[in-house]
Protein backbone atom coordinates (compact mmCIF):
# COMPACT_ATOMS: atom_id res chain seq x y z
CA UNK A 1 0.00 0.00 0.00
CA UNK A 2 3.40 2.11 0.92
CA UNK A 3 5.06 1.47 -2.62
CA UNK A 4 3.11 3.79 -4.47
CA UNK A 5 3.42 6.74 -2.00
CA UNK A 6 6.13 9.48 -1.57
CA UNK A 7 7.45 10.11 1.38
CA UNK A 8 5.35 13.95 1.53
CA UNK A 9 1.91 11.99 1.25
CA UNK A 10 3.27 9.63 3.92
CA UNK A 11 4.14 11.82 6.36
CA UNK A 12 0.77 13.63 5.86
CA UNK A 13 -1.64 10.88 5.29
CA UNK A 14 -0.20 8.82 7.83
CA UNK A 15 2.37 9.97 9.96
CA UNK A 16 1.46 13.20 10.99
CA UNK A 17 -2.39 12.51 12.06
CA UNK A 18 -1.47 9.20 13.66
CA UNK A 19 1.78 11.18 15.53
CA UNK A 20 -0.82 14.09 16.34
CA UNK A 21 -3.57 11.42 18.18
CA UNK A 22 -0.93 9.63 19.75
CA UNK A 23 0.16 13.12 21.39
CA UNK A 24 -3.33 14.23 22.30
CA UNK A 25 -3.98 11.29 23.86
CA UNK A 26 -0.95 11.24 26.05
CA UNK A 27 -1.95 15.12 26.57
CA UNK A 28 -5.81 13.91 27.69
CA UNK A 29 -4.12 11.44 29.59
CA UNK A 30 -1.61 13.35 31.14
CA UNK A 31 -3.97 15.75 32.04
CA UNK A 32 -7.01 14.04 33.08
CA UNK A 33 -4.86 12.13 35.47
CA UNK A 34 -3.41 15.41 36.95
CA UNK A 35 -7.40 16.48 37.25
CA UNK A 36 -8.32 13.31 39.21
CA UNK A 37 -5.38 13.70 41.25
CA UNK A 38 -6.92 17.13 42.34
CA UNK A 39 -10.09 15.77 42.57
CA UNK A 40 -9.07 12.93 44.78
CA UNK A 41 -6.78 14.91 47.23
CA UNK A 42 -9.94 17.50 47.76
CA UNK A 43 -12.64 14.72 48.62
CA UNK A 44 -9.78 13.51 50.89
CA UNK A 45 -9.35 16.69 52.52
CA UNK A 46 -13.19 17.56 52.56
CA UNK A 47 -13.76 14.21 54.50
CA UNK A 48 -10.97 14.89 56.42
CA UNK A 49 -12.26 18.01 57.63
CA UNK A 50 -16.15 16.34 58.34
CA UNK A 51 -13.77 13.64 60.55
CA UNK A 52 -14.80 10.98 58.64
CA UNK A 53 -12.76 7.49 59.71
CA UNK A 54 -9.72 7.28 57.87
CA UNK A 55 -10.17 4.14 56.80
CA UNK A 56 -13.27 5.24 55.04
CA UNK A 57 -11.01 7.82 53.60
CA UNK A 58 -8.89 6.06 52.10
CA UNK A 59 -11.39 3.29 50.62
CA UNK A 60 -13.57 5.59 49.09
CA UNK A 61 -10.38 7.92 47.73
CA UNK A 62 -9.22 4.35 45.76
CA UNK A 63 -12.11 3.71 44.62
CA UNK A 64 -12.87 7.31 43.41
CA UNK A 65 -9.39 7.52 41.83
CA UNK A 66 -9.93 3.86 40.03
CA UNK A 67 -13.47 5.36 38.45
CA UNK A 68 -12.03 8.36 37.08
CA UNK A 69 -9.17 6.97 35.74
CA UNK A 70 -11.13 4.47 33.72
CA UNK A 71 -13.12 7.55 32.47
CA UNK A 72 -9.61 9.25 31.69
CA UNK A 73 -8.19 5.60 29.70
CA UNK A 74 -11.59 5.95 27.18
CA UNK A 75 -11.17 9.39 26.82
CA UNK A 76 -7.72 8.66 25.05
CA UNK A 77 -8.32 5.76 23.70
CA UNK A 78 -11.32 7.27 21.97
CA UNK A 79 -8.70 9.98 20.69
CA UNK A 80 -6.91 7.19 19.03
CA UNK A 81 -9.50 6.23 17.01
CA UNK A 82 -10.60 3.01 19.15
CA UNK A 83 -13.87 2.40 19.09
CA UNK A 84 -14.71 2.25 22.91
CA UNK A 85 -18.60 1.64 22.52
CA UNK A 86 -17.79 -2.18 23.07
CA UNK A 87 -15.23 -1.38 25.58
CA UNK A 88 -17.67 0.64 27.77
CA UNK A 89 -20.74 -2.06 27.42
CA UNK A 90 -18.19 -4.50 27.99
CA UNK A 91 -17.31 -2.47 31.46
CA UNK A 92 -20.83 -2.64 32.23
CA UNK A 93 -21.92 -6.13 31.80
CA UNK A 94 -19.11 -7.12 34.03
CA UNK A 95 -19.75 -4.66 36.60
CA UNK A 96 -23.25 -6.10 36.50
CA UNK A 97 -21.97 -9.42 36.99
CA UNK A 98 -20.01 -8.87 39.88
CA UNK A 99 -22.57 -7.07 41.75
CA UNK A 100 -24.68 -9.47 41.59
CA UNK A 101 -22.28 -12.06 42.72
CA UNK A 102 -21.06 -9.82 45.30
CA UNK A 103 -23.85 -8.84 46.29
CA UNK A 104 -23.86 -9.66 49.86
CA UNK A 105 -20.69 -7.88 50.23
CA UNK A 106 -22.18 -4.93 48.80
CA UNK A 107 -24.30 -4.89 51.74
CA UNK A 108 -22.13 -5.17 53.95
CA UNK A 109 -19.83 -2.64 52.26
CA UNK A 110 -22.69 0.20 52.56
CA UNK A 111 -23.74 -0.81 55.86
CA UNK A 112 -20.32 -0.05 57.14
CA UNK A 113 -19.77 3.15 55.47
CA UNK A 114 -23.20 3.95 57.08
CA UNK A 115 -22.02 2.76 60.41
CA UNK A 116 -18.61 5.24 59.91
CA UNK A 117 -20.47 7.71 58.67
CA UNK A 118 -23.11 7.95 61.45
CA UNK A 119 -21.23 6.42 63.71
CA UNK A 120 -23.85 4.90 66.15
CA UNK A 121 -20.93 3.00 68.26
CA UNK A 122 -17.29 3.60 67.85
CA UNK A 123 -14.52 1.39 69.36
CA UNK A 124 -14.65 0.57 73.07
CA UNK A 125 -18.44 0.48 73.12
CA UNK A 126 -20.27 -2.29 74.69
CA UNK A 127 -22.87 -2.58 72.25
CA UNK A 128 -25.86 -5.95 71.44
CA UNK A 129 -25.99 -5.57 67.63
CA UNK A 130 -26.28 -8.75 65.13
CA UNK A 131 -27.75 -11.16 67.42
CA UNK A 132 -24.47 -10.89 69.69
CA UNK A 133 -23.44 -8.44 72.44
CA UNK A 134 -19.74 -7.55 72.94
CA UNK A 135 -16.93 -4.19 73.14
CA UNK A 136 -16.08 -2.98 69.43
CA UNK A 137 -12.66 -3.57 68.89
CA UNK A 138 -12.71 -3.00 65.13
CA UNK A 139 -15.22 -1.21 62.95
CA UNK A 140 -14.30 -2.58 59.34
CA UNK A 141 -15.64 -1.89 56.01
CA UNK A 142 -17.65 -5.45 55.65
CA UNK A 143 -17.54 -6.86 59.23
CA UNK A 144 -17.29 -5.23 63.10
CA UNK A 145 -15.02 -7.45 65.59
CA UNK A 146 -16.27 -7.32 69.13
CA UNK A 147 -14.65 -9.03 72.00
CA UNK A 148 -17.30 -10.72 74.57
CA UNK A 149 -16.91 -10.90 78.48
CA UNK A 150 -15.44 -13.96 78.35
CA UNK A 151 -12.85 -13.02 75.96
CA UNK A 152 -13.65 -14.56 72.39
CA UNK A 153 -13.71 -13.14 68.97
CA UNK A 154 -16.57 -12.12 67.08
CA UNK A 155 -16.52 -11.22 63.78
CA UNK A 156 -20.27 -9.57 62.87
CA UNK A 157 -21.28 -8.43 59.32
CA UNK A 158 -22.13 -4.69 59.10
CA UNK A 159 -25.15 -5.80 57.47
CA UNK A 160 -26.51 -7.98 59.92
CA UNK A 161 -25.54 -5.10 62.46
CA UNK A 162 -27.43 -2.31 60.36
CA UNK A 163 -30.61 -4.21 59.68
CA UNK A 164 -31.77 -4.41 63.59
CA UNK A 165 -32.10 -3.03 66.54
CA UNK A 166 -28.12 -1.67 67.76
CA UNK A 167 -28.23 -0.93 71.96
CA UNK A 168 -25.08 0.97 73.05
CA UNK A 169 -24.64 0.54 76.58
CA UNK A 170 -21.61 3.09 76.28
CA UNK A 171 -23.32 5.83 75.19
CA UNK A 172 -24.20 7.32 78.16
CA UNK A 173 -22.19 7.64 81.10
CA UNK A 174 -24.52 6.88 83.67
CA UNK A 175 -26.87 3.84 83.94
CA UNK A 176 -29.93 2.59 85.77
CA UNK A 177 -29.67 -0.94 87.39
CA UNK A 178 -33.45 -2.55 87.46
CA UNK A 179 -33.59 -4.98 90.36
CA UNK A 180 -36.47 -6.74 92.05
CA UNK A 181 -36.20 -8.12 95.73
CA UNK A 182 -38.97 -10.40 97.26
CA UNK A 183 -39.79 -10.73 100.82
CA UNK A 184 -42.50 -12.70 102.35
CA UNK A 185 -45.83 -11.41 103.27
CA UNK A 186 -45.08 -11.97 107.01
CA UNK A 187 -42.10 -10.16 106.83
CA UNK A 188 -41.41 -6.17 108.12
CA UNK A 189 -42.08 -3.91 104.66
CA UNK A 190 -40.61 -1.10 106.50
CA UNK A 191 -37.86 -2.84 107.82
CA UNK A 192 -36.97 -4.48 104.60
CA UNK A 193 -37.20 -0.91 102.78
CA UNK A 194 -34.82 0.81 105.50
CA UNK A 195 -32.49 -2.48 104.90
CA UNK A 196 -32.40 -1.54 101.21
CA UNK A 197 -31.72 2.06 101.29
CA UNK A 198 -29.45 2.02 103.75
CA UNK A 199 -26.90 -0.38 101.64
CA UNK A 200 -27.39 1.68 98.71
CA UNK A 201 -26.44 4.88 100.34
CA UNK A 202 -23.21 3.27 101.64
CA UNK A 203 -22.27 2.32 98.06
CA UNK A 204 -19.86 4.70 97.10
CA UNK A 205 -20.31 3.90 93.13
CA UNK A 206 -23.89 4.88 93.40
CA UNK A 207 -25.07 8.16 92.65
CA UNK A 208 -26.58 10.63 94.94
CA UNK A 209 -28.17 12.51 91.98
CA UNK A 210 -30.81 10.84 90.34
CA UNK A 211 -31.96 9.37 93.60
CA UNK A 212 -32.29 5.69 93.80
CA UNK A 213 -35.80 3.92 94.14
CA UNK A 214 -36.56 2.07 96.41
CA UNK A 215 -40.02 0.71 96.35
CA UNK A 216 -43.07 -1.78 96.26
CA UNK A 217 -43.64 -2.49 92.84
CA UNK A 218 -46.00 -5.22 92.98
CA UNK A 219 -47.76 -7.87 95.22
CA UNK A 220 -46.81 -11.18 93.98
CA UNK A 221 -48.65 -14.59 94.35
CA UNK A 222 -46.20 -15.79 96.91
CA UNK A 223 -44.20 -12.13 97.69
CA UNK A 224 -44.20 -8.63 98.11
CA UNK A 225 -42.06 -7.39 95.18
CA UNK A 226 -39.57 -4.38 95.70
CA UNK A 227 -38.74 -2.28 92.92
CA UNK A 228 -35.06 -1.13 93.36
CA UNK A 229 -33.57 1.32 90.85
CA UNK A 230 -30.05 3.05 91.13
CA UNK A 231 -27.79 5.24 88.85
CA UNK A 232 -24.68 4.59 88.45
CA UNK A 233 -21.65 5.57 86.22
CA UNK A 234 -21.87 3.05 82.82
CA UNK A 235 -18.67 1.19 83.62
CA UNK A 236 -19.59 0.40 86.90
CA UNK A 237 -22.88 -1.18 86.27
CA UNK A 238 -22.49 -5.00 86.61
CA UNK A 239 -19.80 -4.71 89.67
CA UNK A 240 -22.53 -2.95 91.80
CA UNK A 241 -25.14 -5.23 90.31
CA UNK A 242 -23.06 -8.37 91.47
CA UNK A 243 -22.73 -6.47 94.40
CA UNK A 244 -25.87 -5.57 95.39
CA UNK A 245 -27.31 -8.96 95.12
CA UNK A 246 -25.39 -10.30 97.55
CA UNK A 247 -25.33 -7.23 100.28
CA UNK A 248 -28.79 -7.72 100.26
CA UNK A 249 -29.12 -11.53 100.37
CA UNK A 250 -27.37 -10.90 103.76
CA UNK A 251 -28.34 -8.35 104.97
CA UNK A 252 -32.27 -10.02 104.73
CA UNK A 253 -30.81 -13.47 106.13
CA UNK A 254 -29.40 -11.31 109.45
CA UNK A 255 -32.72 -9.70 110.01
CA UNK A 256 -34.26 -12.41 109.54
CA UNK A 257 -36.43 -11.48 106.02
CA UNK A 258 -37.36 -14.28 104.06
CA UNK A 259 -37.02 -14.04 100.30
CA UNK A 260 -39.80 -16.80 99.48
CA UNK A 261 -39.92 -19.78 97.20
CA UNK A 262 -42.59 -19.65 94.58
CA UNK A 263 -45.66 -21.38 96.31
CA UNK A 264 -49.22 -22.79 95.92
CA UNK A 265 -51.82 -23.34 98.61
CA UNK A 266 -53.70 -26.36 97.65
CA UNK A 267 -57.15 -26.91 99.87
CA UNK A 268 -57.87 -30.66 99.53
CA UNK A 269 -61.67 -31.56 100.44
CA UNK A 270 -62.69 -34.83 101.33
CA UNK A 271 -66.06 -36.18 101.25
CA UNK A 272 -68.14 -38.63 103.34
Amino acid sequence: MFENMDVAQLLNEYVLPWGINIIMALIIFIIGRWIVGLLVNLVARLMNKSKTDPMLISFISSILRSVLLLFVVIASLNQLGVDTTSFIALIGAAGLAIGLALQGSLQNFAAGVLLILFRPFKVGDFVEAGGTAGTVEEIGIFATTMKTGDNREIIVPNGAIYDGNITNNSARDTRRIDMIFGIGYNDDIRQAKEIISSILEADECILKEPKPLVAVGELGDSSVNFTVRPWVNSGDYWKVRFALNEKIKLAFDDAGISIPYPQMDVHVSKND
